[in-house]
């Protein structure tokens, strides 16, 4: 058990006293090596004396100095440093917290000395390494060389060398200073082999001078003279390294001691801060964040747009973008709050309330995004001045007061949103939305091959499916079950060890454009992942990935229709767009069936176009005497056609091959909703030349003659799935003779005709 008191000192240390445990004094020395023969138990027990111990206040400090300074071990973490050779670097270092500390302390005494004196320009540090000697000086305005009535004493002495003295303990006063406890620079003193004070106050035409030594318990006589000049404070230590388990100042703790100083020349604003007799390239706290950021690049390889704003005399603000999950830097009253607190929350509150309304307009990945992932690229930079400002422990690393206690307010302007969102971080958080998504699809696809797979209705598996031979076998993709049926029928022929068939239920999602969530949820599309084998997180470049699949070729089968050509170009963008290596290895192919069938007597024609039939009807004498036969669709093919179409698959089976990057380009503009005006410019270019043709008497141009065994990709766009997107255009705009649409046109004449019965 411990119980503190107050006041008193010598030596001009502190006269409080402190109960403590012979315990607690051994946990904090070496433990003697205990006798190996233990014979007189009895012997060993301790007194009452021995046990409860009284303790002065300094004492204390030094026996149990974790509370005061933090750890005097040495610890190894990452921290933010300043190298000679690098700038402001994020590493590992190996320092102690606790002198760390004793030298943050002075230099925020001196930072504070800006809020008491408004013309305070000037923050000289010196760090000397090898003779271990600090000094922190500035030329605000002196502490009074003053005797104190009460204490009678000089007040640089009482504030220096007497415990829980302090110019910050009235409440009722607000302050933006860092000091707030009593103990701070007395801290530095009793950690110090030696520490000096110089100060000089015009307007009390004094210098003070005064040294203590030997951990605060000894001290000289002050010095005063007369003095007329410039105001200004000077503390000299030497930190007691031996109290640190040290033998020097390294090279980690003079970086991190270097970084404190670029901290104060940036969060300290009107202040110039010379380290070692040179001025630190450092003017105001924008300035101070390019030495984090400078020569960073994101993703894209694109340098980091960094956003500022002073939101008022109390508040700047920095913000980028981060790649290493969320970062801040942050200062109250120069204070260095490596752990954030409330004021970091209360600005990255707004910021991630504003980034997360542009991300949830942006995002159409369907992956519901929440604020800590949002937080979670970002990099904020808060410099600002609180009032009387609380923090979890004596090292100030987490500011815990609360907002409305803050005395100020940072409301960021709409300028600042715009910005925000702008810089990068939505970018990134759209890109990791992507990558989530396509993780959760990853997921959905079964890395395993399997032989046999259920649970998909309709589905008739090829028999080698997912074997040996697995390459061999096609999956033959109809549009609907009339067609399953037909490509069934035909399967007599050629058997089923090869072929499988699936019937999908009408058009498939346009997945260039769909978001994750639907694409999760399309029973279709992930019925043929998993017919197939299919892997998101595979590219099949190579034959050793194929082998992996349960089917080797995509066979498609629609009706030879417009909406069929839809149905196909929809397949062709699913691959495309997932799995591009794919259509490279001549994976897709189409099974064409007549549109139009001309028989005379035995003769029979197939026709796999109209236009192709229109030019056979021109050049064709006495057309009266042939039957015509329209296919409405494949579900007018007769069984025994069904047979005839599957004996002879060399004239119905149409391999797609891959032509090159205009391949890729014509899908892209087919699919794309970044191609809406190139669209519009195809569609025109496709109407006038189909005009000129018309008007010259040219036939139109078809795709599929006797002799069409391939077709490139850039053809099939660019010559039959145009026909479907120009057609769907004449359907879906309303004309501009009568404002009507050709389906609303066809029901009015229904209406008018019924009437006059």
């Amino acid at each position: 058990m411990s119980k503190s008191g107050g006041g008193g000192g010598a030596g001009g240390g502190s006269g409080g006293l402190t109960w403590v445990t012979l315990f607690d004094n051994q946990n904090a020395s070496k433990k003697e090596e205990t006798e190996s023969n233990n014979k007189n138990d009895s012997s060993k027990k301790m007194s009452v004396e021995r046990v409860y111990q009284k303790k002065t206040q300094l004492e204390h400090i030094l026996l149990r100095p974790d509370t005061y300074i933090g750890s005097v071990e040495t610890v190894t973490q990452s921290m933010w440093v300043y190298d000679e050779d690098v700038g402001m670097n994020c590493r590992d270092i190996t320092y102690v917290p606790g002198l760390y500390k004793i030298f943050d302390e002075i230099l925020v005494n001196a930072a504070d000395n800006k809020q008491r004196d408004k013309n305070m320009n000037c923050i000289k540090i010196s760090i000397d390494p090898d003779s271990n000697i600090i000094s922190i000086w500035n030329n605000g305005k002196g502490i009074p060389v003053v005797e104190h009535k009460v204490e009678k004493m000089y007040v640089p002495a009482l504030i220096f060398g007497q415990l829980l003295t302090s110019s910050n303990y009235d409440d009722e006063e607000k302050k933006v200073t860092g000091g707030r406890n009593g103990y701070g620079a007395k801290l530095c003193n009793i950690f110090s082999t030696k520490f000096t004070v110089e100060t000089a106050c015009k307007e009390y035409k004094h210098s003070f001078k005064q040294t203590w030594t030997n951990n605060m318990l000894k001290t000289t006589e002050p010095k005063i003279k007369h003095f007329d000049g410039d105001d200004y404070t000077c503390i000299t230590f030497q930190p007691d390294l031996a109290k640190f388990q040290m033998e020097k100042l390294d090279k980690d703790t003079v970086a991190l001691l270097t970084r404190r100083a670029y901290d104060i020349a940036g969060s300290c604003k009107g202040v110039k801060v010379l380290l070692n007799g040179k001025k630190l390239p450092v003017n105001g706290f924008r300035s101070y964040v390019d030495l984090y950021v400078k020569d960073r690049l994101d993703e894209t390889g694109v340098a980091l747009k960094v956003i500022h704003e002073v939101a008022n005399e109390r508040w700047d603000v920095c913000l980028t973008l981060s790649e290493k999950g969320f970062q801040q830097i942050s200062f109250v009253n120069s204070i260095a709050t490596t752990k954030g607190g409330r004021h970091v929350d209360y600005v990255v509150d707004q910021i991630v309330s504003k980034l997360i309304e542009v991300v949830k307009k942006k995002n159409k990945a369907g992956v519901s995004v929440k604020p800590f992932q949002v937080k979670n690229h970002v990099w904020v930079f808060v410099n600002c001045l609180i009032e009387n400002p609380t923090f979890d422990s004596q090292t100030k690393e987490n500011m815990t007061l609360q907002p409305k206690g803050f005395g100020s307010k940072c409301q960021l302007s709409e300028k600042f949103s715009k910005a925000a969102s702008n810089c990068g971080i939505v970018e990134s958080i759209l890109n990791w939305v992507k990558f989530k998504a396509q993780t959760q699809l990853n997921k959905k696809c079964s890395s395993v091959k399997h032989s046999k797979i259920k649970g998909i209705p309709k589905l008739d598996d090829a028999n080698d499916a997912g074997g040996k031979h697995s390459l061999d076998c096609t999956l033959i993709l109809t549009e609907g079950d009339s067609a399953k049926s037909l490509a069934v029928s035909g399967l007599g022929v050629i058997g089923r060890d090869r072929y499988g068939v699936f019937p999908l239920r009408g058009k498939i999602l346009n997945v260039r454009e769909a978001s994750h969530k639907q694409i999760m949820e399309n029973a279709e599309i992930n019925n043929i992942i998993k017919i197939v084998g299919l892997q998101y997180k595979k590219s099949y470049d190579d034959n050793e990935s194929l082998k992996t699949l349960r089917y080797g070729k995509i066979m498609i089968m629609t009706d030879q229709d417009q909406d069929g050509s839809h149905i196909k170009g929809l397949l062709i963008n699913f691959f495309h767009h997932n799995w591009p290596s794919l259509l490279k290895h001549s994976f897709l192919e189409e099974f064409i069936t007549p549109i139009v069938k001309a028989t005379k007597n035995k003769q029979e024609l197939s026709f796999y176009s109209i236009p192709e039939f229109e030019e056979w009807k021109k050049q064709t004498e006495n057309q009266k005497l042939w039957k015509i036969k329209y296919y409405k669709g494949l579900g007018t093919s007769t069984s025994k056609e069904a047979k005839e179409y599957f004996a002879d698959m060399d004239r119905h089976r149409i391999i797609f091959r891959y032509a090159g990057p205009e391949d890729d380009a014509a899908i892209t503009l087919a699919f794309s909703k970044k191609k809406v005006d190139d669209r519009k410019e195809w569609l025109t270019n496709f109407m006038e030349d189909r005009r000129q043709r018309r008007l010259h008497g040219l036939p139109e141009q078809f795709l599929y003659g006797t002799a069409t065994k391939h077709l490139t990709y850039n053809d099939f766009i660019n010559k039959e799935l145009i026909l479907f997107s120009n057609s769907d255009n004449e359907r879906s705009i309303p004309s501009l003779v009568d404002g009507l649409k050709p389906g609303q046109r066809k029901v009015l004449f229904t209406c008018f005709k019924k009437k006059k019965k």
